[in-house]
């Protein structure tokens, strides 16, 4: 599988059946080798999402009253597929998204992870009972889905993220109209292939391939009843004011520009491995990698040093040779927007450590591969340190005063997630109250996610309850307090 080069068609999924959409052609194409196409697709039009909401109205009746039980099982079968077609799955999606072999197959193996946490709500408890101040009397709080639900994913991790969103919002008995990133439509496809595959109901699960704005029609639809949604913070702020116009539940994970602040107490060594894993696994396509560093200033030096030694042995190529470390950036208008960055900061005093300069070698030219880049910056005021990149591009400030470390960290619109290395446990306690971020991580790097506990971040990070975990199903169903008493 890993040598196909076939073109393959992507159709939509709307009222159970797959079907061209009634849109114009597009096409997904391998960012590595831009001449190959990867997928094409009919997108979907306003016509073709008013029918999947219709059908997913009208199938959610049915979904809410299949026993949890019956839904776990679909998850859990769905999960074993997808376990199975791993290296298939995960290969396609390295040729249409551009990340590593590795990564794409371990996303494939973790979106299977997500589906059976999810899947054991089953045998999780499904509401609280609360004593009564009057004699005769129980109350207790139960748990109802919410109808349909929009969810609207990114293109950067493809199949895992769908999951963590589609998975609580089926087992909690959510019929769901999912549009994902147009870049990234045959993994899309996969996924619903498999939930269909496994069992799901026809209705309940619609998938439409189509230009950003018919994300904005799918969460005004007067069927609607909530949206997820994980992209950039300017199109999440629109959403939340759609969705607050139409006082409809909204739950968004948007941007980051997350910071590691190292002391010089700590193990330099693992700081610099965990940094750059940080920063550059995924092409720093990611909402919590790691971009920004602060370092105290005595082991500046040392750390730096480290630290680019490892960021020039990455092995940067086509995510499908093996022994790449760092596939491209997923198309031609991210990669100059990456350069661009990068340049800007140049001309305003950055310092490039590595990187920094596009590759002109035959291999890599007309792909859309940026090299990783480690910039040095005076003080903390260019754009590259305040606004989020997203790409292979680490910036570092240093200070001498530990306390001043945290102000910088914190002294950003975002609050995904950050990093603190040392030794020191009074430090990591006055971290743990002070670094404003919704996930911390001490001595280990800035990204990484396990399903069975909150993800989300503060600020302009995120709006409405965290995702996985338990967290999910604050969001994905509404509670009824029920006081109960004898007639």
């Amino acid at each position: 599988m890993r040598g196909a080069r076939m073109t393959i068609r992507v159709r939509q999924l709307i009222a159970g059946q797959w079907r061209d959409g009634g849109g114009a052609a597009a096409t997904s194409r391998n960012p590595a080798r831009p001449e190959e196409v990867v997928a094409d697709v009919a997108v979907a039009t306003e016509q073709d999402l008013g029918v999947a909401v219709e059908a997913a109205v009208a199938a959610w009746e049915g979904w809410r009253r299949t026993s949890i039980h019956e839904r776990a099982e679909v998850l859990r079968t769905a999960a074993g597929m997808l376990a199975a077609r791993a290296e298939m799955y995960g290969a396609e999606l390295t040729r249409e998204e551009g990340k590593t072999l590795v990564e794409g197959v371990s996303e494939v193996r973790r979106a299977a992870e997500i589906l059976r946490f999810h899947a054991g709500e089953a045998d999780r408890d499904s509401g609280e009972v609360y004593a009564s101040p009057r004699r005769g009397e129980s109350i207790f709080v139960t748990r109802r889905p919410l109808g349909v639900v929009a969810i609207i994913t990114p293109w950067n991790f493809p199949i895992a993220i769908p999951a963590w969103k589609i998975a609580p919002a089926l087992i909690h008995g959510n019929a769901v109209v999912w549009k994902p990133a147009s870049l990234v439509p045959l993994l899309a496809m996969r996924f619903a292939e498999t939930l269909v595959e496994a069992g799901l109901p026809e209705g309940v699960l619609s998938l439409l391939v189509g230009p950003g704005p018919l994300g904005t029609r799918l969460a005004e639809h007067p069927g609607v009843a909530a949206l997820s949604f994980t992209g950039s913070t300017q199109v999440g702020t629109r959403l939340m004011e759609t969705c607050a116009r139409l006082r409809r539940p909204v739950q968004t994970e948007m941007g980051g520009k997350n910071a590691a602040v190292v002391l010089a107490d700590a193990d330099l060594d693992h700081a610099a491995e965990q940094i750059v894993l940080g920063a550059m696994r995924s092409t720093g396509q990611k909402c919590t990698a790691t971009s920004r560093l602060i370092v105290e200033a005595k082991v500046e030096d040392q750390l730096l040093e480290r630290i680019c030694t490892r960021v020039r042995q990455l092995q940067v190529g086509d995510g499908l040779r093996e022994g790449v470390d760092m596939g491209p950036a997923s198309s031609s208008g991210a990669r100059a927007s990456i350069l661009a960055d990068i340049e800007h900061a140049r001309a305003g005093g950055a310092q490039a450590l590595t990187g920094g300069v596009s590759y002109g070698d035959a291999e890599r030219i007309d792909g859309y591969f940026v090299p990783p880049t480690v910039l040095r910056l005076t003080g903390p005021d260019l754009p590259v340190w305040r606004d989020e990149v997203f790409g292979p591009v680490l910036s570092v400030v240093s200070t001498a005063d530990r306390g001043e470390a945290l102000r910088l960290a914190n002294d950003s619109a975002f609050g995904l997630s950050g990093a603190v290395f040392t030794n020191d446990l009074d430090y990591v306690l006055g971290a743990i109250d002070d670094f404003h971020v919704g996930m911390l991580h001490v001595n280990s790097e800035t990204a990484g996610a396990d399903p069975h506990v909150p993800f989300g971040g503060v600020k302009d990070s995120g709006y409405g309850p965290k995702e996985q975990g338990r967290a999910s199903r604050d969001f994905f169903t509404h509670t009824t307090t029920v006081y109960l008493r004898a007639g």
